[in-house]
């Protein structure tokens, strides 16, 4: 179930670093660690993305700090690694395209709700913390989230038909 989320993995971990085949072994450690803490999960939205997204960026964080992508989880799940070829890296930038439509629509949202929506779904912000920061009521930003989500669901919904 976790899988239909890679592309929006994968974009998010090829615009953090640049660099298709760090992306895809960041992707497959950051499935073999979702797996090994699946059991902490705690669905507070109606997507596992930014769940994933976290993991991710420790990820990404630890291979900066290491200057090489950590490889525990899938050793420790025995997964083998895997040698990645050309048309294995076009796949990674194919799959990480499907995500970047998804945040090309994100910058078409007025900054307002763009900013409410990036602290509330990707960086899991309370509405509450969002709110003082930006000095608005909480209520505010629940609107603001709302309002973008629903406009992001009819543009894929268009864009499916």
């Amino acid at each position: 179930m976790l899988w239909r989320h890679l592309p929006g993995l994968l974009a998010f971990l090829l615009r953090e670093s640049g660099d298709r085949e760090l992306s895809a072994d960041l992707a497959a450690e950051t499935f073999a660690a979702a797996l090994l803490s699946a059991g902490r999960y705690r669905p507070q939205h109606p997507s596992a993305l930014p769940w994933l997204c976290g993991i991710a960026r420790n990820k990404l964080s630890e291979s900066r700090r290491r200057g090489r992508a950590e490889d525990r989880a899938r050793r420790r799940l025995r997964i083998p690694a895997q040698q990645l070829h050309d048309e294995d890296l076009a796949r990674v930038e194919e799959l990480a395209g499907i995500g970047t439509s998804t945040l090309q629509l994100l910058d078409q949202l007025p900054v307002d709700q763009r900013a409410a929506l990036r602290a509330r779904i990707i960086e899991e912000r309370d509405y509450d913390e969002i709110a003082s920061d930006i000095g608005v009521s909480p209520a505010a930003v629940r609107q603001r989230v709302s309002r973008a989500l629903l406009w992001l669901r009819r543009q894929v919904d268009q864009e499916a038909t």
